[in-house]
């Protein structure tokens, strides 16, 4: 490693200063760098005119922090996983929800820091030559390089400008490690504004080393992966990062290093095997021109290829979108692997008919049909009774009595096995709730059963006292105005009938005179009459009857129809609502977004820049 008082006195200004333990001696010093130096810079040129704020302004000074700045559709996406954490919290399991909180944590902190700055770190295996090419892009032996391994054993960050120290501070890396180049003119100019962040080896056989590799990768705007002609198609780096951190492509560089050591053609056969892999890991650009990792050769031994490396790093730093193209690829890993809580193999919701089934389970449940249609029945009945002969009535009142009272097995009714109005109930919700979380994904399917069950206790108890209240419909049946006159004529024709049986009698005894045919007529008359006005007023009854029999019905049923609703179709509807709302949400989260690669006229990962790789390596 080399010695960092050397290295101190080669580089401009304190690097170390710039840390957390040497913040105050950076600020004590004349023309140390700070970062509250903008403020102050911008108080300043507030009381000053506009031509002479330009005149005493650097433009690095004039350029917005990136607090506040996350606009357009990513600002619109972040608040809408925000929202999608919020409404989901009692829904979704917090295993699922916890790459989203990380995610809008880490773009709050972010957001808190210089949007002057790129972080790009350099990762690869064992003995890819990273530090070496670390070094060929700082032009200055920074990170120790040798052939014991591991060589780097901790994060070491160049800084091309100042301001950097809130960003390292979040990497973690010490003030002992922080560097800045040497000046090197117009190549250097190009590089302003970036941190470049050596890491230990991801294959390293110390945990330690890995798990600091795992935790830098995550806060970092960029990657740049060094991969050797012998260790390029490592498992471990494909399955582990290439593969997994496929949609953050546009923010990954591949450098196959060390093509020094290669013929020309086996260059070139390497370098197409090695863009086959990640085309297969979803990472190499797309035939159609989608958003793919920038893949280059170099040899960081001779220099080859790292003057190309320099320039795309350089234009992709000074584009200062990475943050953001980093945070909108986290935002749709964090998307993918909520998918499967928040999109529906179908239509959700309740329709018209699964709403119809369960009034009339109720309805069923709480006997609204036989409720009326034994209210039509007593109607009918007191109808006949009051209007009947007196004679079918005593017939029809033995007839009940022998009945009654009779033994014989063939007259019981045969014991019916139906449910009871408690289970036909609960089948009934349950049925409900099956509709409505039918393809719902499973957090919000439980979420509707759970609604639904809360809303089904005391359900059954509710109806019994609904029904008890209302009363039953066929106790007092009313009666129509033409009842009293039809009872009168049923009493005339009564009347009748014993007058001229009366009449006859008398003509027997001897009492009145003897003629047959007058007495036979009134009493014939009498006889005939009665059942007659019967049958009218039977004919009569059955409209207002049957009208009175569905409106009890209709009114049992309204009443149950509108406490299930209160109880159970009300909550589930809610938890839908809520559903809908957190889908649009998610929706909005995994909205696409646009595919800006190129950068300065330049698209990086496009075949003709790759073409123009492989004709220098040819070249060589």
């Amino acid at each position: 490693m080399v010695d960092a008082d050397d290295e101190r006195g080669r580089v401009r200004g304190s690097g170390a200063g710039t840390g957390a333990g040497g913040g105050a001696g950076a600020r004590a010093g004349a023309g140390s760098w700070d970062d509250g130096l903008i403020a102050r810079r911008a108080s300043e040129r507030a009381a000053v005119g506009a031509g002479e704020k330009e005149r005493e302004a650097p433009e690095e000074d004039m350029l917005p922090a990136l607090g506040g700045n996350y606009g357009g559709p990513l600002r619109t996406r972040l608040d809408a996983l925000h929202e999608l954490v919020g409404l989901s919290r009692t829904r979704v399991e917090s295993e699922a929800l916890a790459e989203a909180g990380r995610v809008l944590d880490e773009a709050a902190a972010r957001q808190r820091l210089s949007s002057r700055h790129t972080v790009i770190a350099i990762a690869g295996a064992t003995g890819s030559g990273k530090s070496t090419l670390f070094n060929a892009l700082a032009g200055v032996p920074v990170s120790e390089t040798g052939l014991r391994r591991p060589t780097t054993s901790a994060p070491i960050a160049l800084s091309w400008s100042e301001g950097a120290a809130g960003l390292l501070d979040r990497l973690a890396v010490p003030s002992r490690l922080r560097r800045r180049p040497l000046a090197g003119g117009a190549a250097d100019a190009d590089l302003q504004g970036l941190v470049l962040v050596d890491l230990p080896d991801h294959d390293s056989a110390v945990t330690a080393h890995r798990d600091q590799v795992d935790r830098v990768l995550g806060l970092v705007d960029a990657v740049i992966w060094v991969v050797d002609p012998e260790k390029y198609a490592d498992a471990a780096l494909h399955e582990r990062y290439l593969r997994p951190l496929a949609g953050h492509a546009e923010v990954t560089f591949v450098v196959l290093n060390q093509i020094d050591r290669l013929g020309t053609e086996a260059a070139d056969l390497v370098l197409d095997d090695l863009r086959r892999l990640l085309d297969e890991d979803g990472v190499a650009l797309g035939e159609h021109g989608e958003p793919g990792a920038t893949v280059l050769a170099v040899s960081a031994l001779s220099g080859e290829g790292v003057p190309e490396l320099r320039e795309l790093v350089g234009r992709f730093v000074q584009d200062r979108t990475a943050p953001e193209r980093r945070l909108a690829a986290d935002i749709d890993a964090a998307a993918a692997r909520l998918r499967p809580a928040y999109l529906s193999d179908g239509r959700a919701g309740l329709d018209e008919r699964a709403r119809g089934d369960f009034t009339d389970r109720l309805a069923l449940a709480v006997g609204a049909q036989a409720a009326g249609e034994a209210a039509e029945r007593v109607w009918r009945r007191g109808a006949i009774r009051a209007c009947g002969t007196p004679w079918l009535r005593l017939y029809r009142w033995y007839e009940r009595l022998r009945a009654h009272g009779s033994t014989d097995p063939r007259l019981d009714s045969p014991a019916e096995e139906e449910l009871t109005a408690r289970q036909r109930v609960e089948q009934a919700v349950r049925i409900v709730a099956d509709e409505a979380s039918r393809g719902l994904p499973t957090p919000w399917a439980q979420a509707v059963r759970e609604a639904a069950a809360r809303g089904a206790e005391g359900l059954p108890e509710a109806l019994d006292e609904l029904t008890a209240g209302m009363g039953d419909p066929a106790a007092r049946p009313p009666r129509p105005a033409w009842w009293p006159a039809a009872v009168l004529a049923q009493a005339v024709m009564t009347l009748l009938q014993i007058f001229g049986a009366l009449w006859l009698v008398g003509q027997i005894v001897g009492v009145v005179e003897p003629g047959l045919l007058p007495p036979v007529l009134v009493m014939l008359g009498g006889i005939v009459g009665g059942p007659l006005v019967e049958w009218a007023c039977e004919g009569a009854v059955k409209g207002p009857a049957r009208r009175y029999g569905q409106e009890a019905e209709r009114r049992l049923r309204e009443a149950a129809a509108a406490c299930g609703r209160a109880r159970v179709l009300d909550p589930v509807a809610a938890e839908l609502m809520r559903y809908r709302e957190v889908r649009e949400q998610y929706a909005t989260v995994a909205g696409t977004r646009p595919s800006a690669r190129g950068v300065g006229g330049l698209r990086f990962g496009a075949p003709s820049r790759l073409g123009a790789t492989r004709a220098g390596v040819r070249g060589r």
